[in-house]
């Protein structure tokens, strides 16, 4: 697979397509923003993603889907048929995946901040609950273990270890470091091991990793399985699966996409890995469990906008456009890049500012971005927009949350 992934956006003759449809076509009728997905794509990268592991052989793959990066229901149903599982941090995405039609026993719950009414519900799910909790303090073991007595069963769960490694991301999407929140350290998983009292009712039946999202190259993932497989080495449990979590990237930028690791490099590192620090040093063959989710869906998705008007303050140029901050939140929360593309292209080109309508300076969407001269009514296009869109908007300034469309 090439670095450059798949779009389902396409110019021809100066005009933009989405999934072989004119923009404008799609756009007549509909009040903007709004977030516009595109099922090919979509099955293209789970197809990828999943036939990926399999062929550089990964043992028994298990794809649990990440919900945080987007619970569109029509998403969850068309992966669903494709045979993904779900990987969920809230009673609220267990209930949409279970709606969804998804196994329980396909199903991992991860999050530090599980409470007892979500355990409660989790432990019921089906006839078996839930596939497993990734548990990421010794207090959530016990109050899992407690629950599952009370309800005269047994809960299966899974560590989540804290590897200590630095992922090349941004800050607050990095999460394996000690001084993050998430997870255990090697040293109090294997404390709690011992604590006979933890285990009256639960089963330990993995461990898990998951260090950061946007993930582009795969130097702390590998480092990350060494410290998996060393620990499950060390554990007299046998273990059923290994979690190496999620996170791989996609290509918002051109440097982004000229060192992006692709699925298919990224799944050979995974194999290899395994193959190095776990396999050569036992026979016990555990499955291997990932949790995709921008790779899966932030290419299938881009908000449609139109212009408001335009706006010069001396030299400087401002497009305003009817999307804001409260419907993409990235580029505020994360400076994150993501493209501006106009729905008719032009070889007349000037520098302009894009902002929506917020009341916040933050609500911008690019800078001295090269666009043709845009009046008001015009379309455009915000890319890569799959991922973290919806599921992070708001109704901040009392805009309501846009409507999702799925060709």
């Amino acid at each position: 697979m090439k670095n450059i992934l798949p779009s389902p956006l396409q110019y021809k003759n100066n005009t933009l397509y989405f999934a072989g449809i004119r923009l404008d076509t799609i756009a007549r009728n509909k009040r903007t923003p709004f977030y516009l997905y595109s099922k090919k794509t979509l099955r293209h990268y789970y197809e990828y993603f999943s036939k990926s592991a399999a062929k550089n052989g990964i043992v028994s793959p298990l794809v649990c889907y990440a919900l945080k990066a987007n619970s569109n229901k029509d998403v969850l149903s068309t992966l669903k048929t494709m045979g993904s599982g779900a990987d969920v941090v809230s009673v609220g995405e267990l209930k949409k995946a279970l709606k969804a039609g998804i196994d329980p026993q396909k199903i991992v719950f991860s999050g530090v901040a599980k409470t007892e009414d979500e355990i409660r519900f989790a432990l019921k799910c089906g006839k078996k609950g839930i596939y497993s909790f990734n548990v990421e303090s010794i207090e959530e073991l016990d109050m899992i273990n407690s629950i599952a007595k009370k309800l005269k069963t047994r809960a299966r769960v899974a560590f989540r270890l804290n590897p200590r490694v630095n992922a090349k991301t941004h800050k607050h999407i990095s999460t394996g470091n000690k001084t993050h929140k998430f997870g255990l350290l090697k040293e109090d998983i294997l404390e709690a091991m011992d604590v006979a009292a933890l285990w009256t009712n639960t089963n330990l039946v993995g461990l898990s990793i998951h260090i950061g999202s946007q993930l582009t190259e795969l130097n702390a993932t590998i480092k990350a399985i060494e410290e998996l497989s060393k620990l499950a080495l060390k554990l007299e449990t046998p273990l059923e699966f290994l979690d190496v979590g999620g996170g791989l990237g996609i290509d918002y930028t051109a440097e982004e996409r000229s060192k992006l690791a692709s699925i298919d490099t990224y799944m050979k590192a995974v194999s290899d890995a395994f193959e190095k620090y776990y396999y050569s040093k036992t026979d016990h063959c555990p499955r291997i469990v990932f949790e995709p989710g921008r790779i899966i869906v932030g290419k299938m998705g881009v908000l449609v906008s139109r212009v408001v008007r335009t706006k010069i303050s001396d030299s400087n140029h401002f497009t305003i456009i009817d999307a804001g901050m409260n419907d993409l939140i990235r580029p505020a929360l994360y400076e994150a890049y993501h493209e501006v593309l106009p729905a008719q292209t032009s070889k007349q080109m000037i520098k302009t500012d894009i902002v929506g309508p917020i009341c916040e300076t933050s609500d911008c969407f690019g800078t001295g971005r090269k666009l043709p001269k845009l009046n008001a009514g015009d379309l455009v296009v915000i890319d890569n927009v799959g991922a973290y869109g919806q599921t992070m908007a708001s109704t901040y300034n009392e805009r309501q949350i846009a409507t999702e469309y799925f060709i």
